[in-house]
């Protein structure tokens, strides 16, 4: 299907329903490409203030390893609606108006003074995250199908950007001294103001009929459940890098402070690069083979940062490891998304949310495995999900 000129209306199938998109297919991806970039820095600015609000809070590594159990079990409680809102009222929709939820429950985090308020703000996070996450990798699945290739990786490469922009803007609000809940409203006002100038350029229209009722965990054949696994093991190696990868920096390789940001950026940097070359990988190498390769990368990066705990060998592990995990998620939603016997939303949402709760879960599992050894150990011990994800690719027929 040849791309479609910038100045035409288009009809397109929405959940298979059509609808008319009044932007040109390269505005619709700007916009997507912005929403998931919004996305992205708001968790990377959580994620940047971690060590903050964990030494405020005086917090060992098991307790916040408890708290951040709030965010997943927000996943699971929005998990069996996210994914019919999506279908019902449609991605646009649904992102308008938890994109700017999103940003305030992330406000709301700065807010905490006591254990217990940073979990019930967690917990707030994660439910309107769900939503959220689902919502834009349906619009980013919907965009895919303006285009005669692939481009899913590229939206997640936005998400990488922002992560790694997210990470630099906490830099500097730690060495200005601004307090986690400033640093967290400032980035909120920039989304606020991208939500306004974008939203219209979203893929419009409805997902599935109202008359059709479809059922949330419709697998065809256990294809989807596997993706989400899959998803699962990267995902929970993304976290670990996300909210760990300062404190492995100061406590494990021991680099001195203004290094400490070192390996997140590093990781940030080479999981974006790989985002914005995937589509080409992917389409020389095809989907399976890119994911296995992808899993090997990943598990040798872990292992090379837990085997040579110093500053460059951690730091070029870090890099390999943003490499592995760069195409497989966008990978694994495009499939979903194209899968032709359950709508995109609700696909996606089963794949989206058993990946995104190995984001959200492999933090915790870090800091309970720290708290009975170490650090390092728990790193270790994630590694071997990227041989588990090159595994488990091999025995999937809906991957090609």
């Amino acid at each position: 299907m040849e791309e479609i000129k910038a100045d035409q209306e288009i009809s397109l199938q929405t959940d298979h329903k059509p609808v008319l998109a009044q932007s040109s297919p390269n505005r619709t991806r700007l916009a997507v490409s912005l929403f998931y970039f919004g996305q992205g820095i708001a968790f990377a600015s959580w994620a940047s203030r971690i060590p903050d609000i964990k030494h405020t809070l005086n917090l060992s590594d098991g307790a916040l390893g408890s708290i951040l159990l709030a965010l997943p079990l927000g996943q699971l409680i929005t998990m069996p609606i996210s994914g019919r809102l999506v279908t019902k009222y449609g991605s646009k929709k649904i992102l308008t108006i938890t994109a700017p939820l999103y940003v305030l429950a992330l406000g709301n985090l700065g807010l905490a003074t006591a254990p217990w308020h940073l979990a019930a703000f967690l917990f707030l996070f994660g439910v309107v995250g769900n939503m959220c996450n689902i919502a834009v990798n349906t619009q980013g699945s919907e965009a895919e199908k303006l285009f005669s290739r692939p481009i899913m990786t590229s939206f997640h490469g936005a998400w990488s950007i922002a992560g790694f922009s997210g990470a630099l803007v906490g830099l500097l609000m730690v060495n200005l001294h601004i307090i986690p809940y400033y640093h967290f409203w400032i980035i909120s006002g920039l989304i606020f103001i991208n939500v306004f100038f974008n939203y219209k350029h979203l893929v419009p229209g409805k997902g599935a009929s109202t008359e059709r009722k479809p059922k949330l965990f419709t697998m065809p054949e256990g294809a989807l459940m596997q993706l989400g696994i899959i998803g699962f093991c990267s995902m929970a190696t993304e976290g670990a890098m996300f909210d760990w990868s300062g404190v492995y920096f100061k406590d494990i390789v021991k680099a001195p402070t203004s290094l400490v940001i070192l390996g997140y950026a590093s990781f940030m940097v080479m999981m974006a690069t790989g985002r914005f070359v995937g589509d080409r990988i992917i389409t020389r190498l095809g989907r399976k083979k890119t994911i296995q390769i992808s899993g090997l990368i990943m598990s040798s990066g872990m292992f090379l940062s837990v085997f040579f705990p110093y500053i460059i060998p951690a730091t070029i592990g870090f890099m390999l490891v943003g490499v592995g995990v760069s195409s497989i998620v966008p990978t694994l939603y495009s499939v979903a998304g194209k899968n032709g016997k359950v709508s995109p939303g609700i696909a996606i949402a089963v794949v989206s949310s058993v990946s995104y709760l190995g984001f959200l879960m492999g933090p915790p599992l870090i800091g309970y495995i720290s708290a009975l050894s170490s650090l390092q150990y728990s790193y270790g011990v994630i590694g071997f999900f990227g041989l588990l994800v090159s595994f488990l690719v091999g025995k999937i027929r809906a991957i090609d």
